[in-house]
């Protein structure tokens, strides 16, 4: 499909389809899934990204496990709401979606949504709530914070 608004998603979605968030990075892609209700945020996994090919065929692939209806992908946009070089790149990435995705992803509605501080705030939670370390946060970092993203586009359907 492409890339749209809330409002466009809104109208889009029958009642009760999963969406997926995407917090892509330059080495890894975040993956968090709601549920069917989309009520609940919960982190899937962090995938290293590889070559475009791949890193689209296993989004297709948990698209598929966790019947997506649609896809939100962090859009780091600067402090004062401005969108800097990465914003550039993550519209690229949703661009390759539609472009370049196995059709059961390309198909999907894409919708960016503000990540600022998603990753600074799940790393200070992951510290001050579960006191975890450094490597154990850098394993689940991402993931969590696509959670965060994923909780965020949820509250804007409501």
């Amino acid at each position: 499909m492409a890339i749209v608004d809330f409002p466009e998603l809104k109208a889009l979605l029958i009642r009760g389809g999963r969406l997926m968030a995407l917090d892509v990075g330059s080495k890894t892609i975040g993956v968090a899934a709601s549920d069917a209700l989309r009520m609940l945020a919960t982190p899937l996994m962090t995938i290293k990204r590889s070559k475009l090919a791949a890193d689209l065929a296993t989004l297709a692939d948990l698209a598929k496990k966790h019947e997506i209806k649609a896809l939100a992908i962090g859009l780091p946009l600067n402090m004062d709401g401005t969108e800097g070089p990465r914003c550039q790149s993550i519209r690229q990435f949703a661009a390759n979606i539609t472009a370049h995705a196995p059709p059961l992803l390309a198909a999907l509605p894409v919708v960016l949504q503000d990540e600022r501080m998603s990753t600074a705030a799940v790393t200070r939670g992951m510290i001050d709530d579960y006191d975890m370390s450094r490597a154990k946060r850098a394993e689940r970092v991402d993931a969590a914070a696509a959670a965060w993203i994923l909780e965020s586009a949820l509250a804007r359907l409501r």
